[in-house]
């Protein structure tokens, strides 16, 4: 197994990431490290978010926005986009994974977990 190299720039993005509740896009995250590290490119932001989604440190949300956005609270949660501002926010509910049990009652594969977003109007929206 190829050894992992440390660096300082994907530490500085990671700890970004698990500081955020605003679950930015990769154009966030750069603009963000532009101030620490001047000379980043946006392709090393890139790189360094899929390193981190495809080592387990990172989660990303697709919500139908067309960006990508990224969290780095990786327990399993649920998030609400708001249709209006496109904010997301962290839902603090209790888990549903009966609903692979539902899913899978009629479904010849093997369910394994889910992706759930739940979508409408802030409070702020609302407003």
């Amino acid at each position: 197994m190829a050894e992992i190299r440390h660096s300082k720039q994907r530490e500085a993005i990671k700890s970004f990431l698990m500081a955020s509740k605003a679950h930015p896009t990769a154009e966030m995250v750069y603009d963000n490290m532009k101030k620490e590290f001047p000379n980043i490119s946006l392709g090393t932001v890139y790189r360094n978010l899929n390193f981190l989604v495809d080592h387990g440190d990172a989660v990303r949300l697709e919500c139908g926005d067309g960006l990508d956005h990224f969290d780095g609270d990786t327990r399993p949660h649920y998030h609400f986009y708001c249709k209006q501002c496109h904010g997301i926010i962290d839902l603090d509910m209790l888990p549903i994974d009966h609903v692979n049990v539902i899913a899978g009652a009629k479904f010849d594969g093997k369910i394994e977990d889910h992706v759930v977003y739940f979508r409408g109007l802030c409070k702020e929206c609302m407003n």
